[in-house]
């Protein structure tokens, strides 16, 4: 099928419609794969979360995104706060399945701030604020993709990300900087299971 159209001088030209759909169509396709293609190589190479070079950044909007795990309180110190815990849906129903951590698998850590206040339920009732002190993120490795990367090791990759850090992670050792503060729980693959009951199924 042919249309006519007008061009600027006066004149008119027929176009065929079929063609022109056609190849709109095309364009608009291989759009859409070569965003698709950028996405299903990104999950290929292991991670959403972690570049080639092995650096680690914060999931966007994960506490939407992901299922929370648990909370852990520390009532006073540096890391004082509500410590809270999220990962991949997948992730925890494939522990359930396996008691183990999939490779790819994400860990977020984040350090809330808390306020201690009388409720109904209760005096001195602490609930965390607006005040987020930092993040911490994991990214299970079983692979050891990352041997020469120094936050990279004993099966996981480790950041440390501060809110000022513009999502880059400050950590540069993790033997020194992340491994002795995970070394009670060495047993159950360097994570405080104990305090994720997501984890594990309800009784019922």
């Amino acid at each position: 099928m042919k249309r006519l159209i007008g061009n600027a001088n006066g004149t008119y030209l027929y176009r065929n419609e079929p063609v022109t759909v056609l190849l709109s169509a095309v364009f608009f396709t291989m759009a859409l794969l070569v965003h698709a293609g950028t996405a299903v190589a990104d999950k290929g190479n292991f991670s959403l979360y972690v570049d080639k070079s092995g650096n680690i950044r914060l999931p966007d909007d994960f506490r939407l995104s992901m299922t929370h795990l648990g909370s852990l309180f520390v009532p006073e110190g540096e890391a004082s706060g509500f410590h809270d815990v999220y990962t991949e849906p997948e992730t925890a129903k494939a522990y359930r399945k396996t008691g183990k951590f999939p490779d790819g698998a994400t860990l977020v850590k984040e350090l809330r701030s808390s306020t201690a206040g009388a409720y109904t339920t209760g005096k001195n009732v602490s609930h965390a604020t607006g005040d987020v002190k930092q993040w911490f993120v994991m990214i299970k490795d079983t692979k050891a993709r990352f041997a020469n990367n120094p936050v990279w090791g004993d099966g996981w990759g480790w950041a440390l990300i501060k809110t000022d850090s513009s999502n880059r992670s400050v950590t540069t050792n993790y033997r020194t900087e992340c491994l002795p503060c995970h070394m009670p729980a060495k047993n159950t693959d360097w994570i405080y299971v104990e305090g994720y009951p997501t984890l594990s199924k309800p009784d019922r």
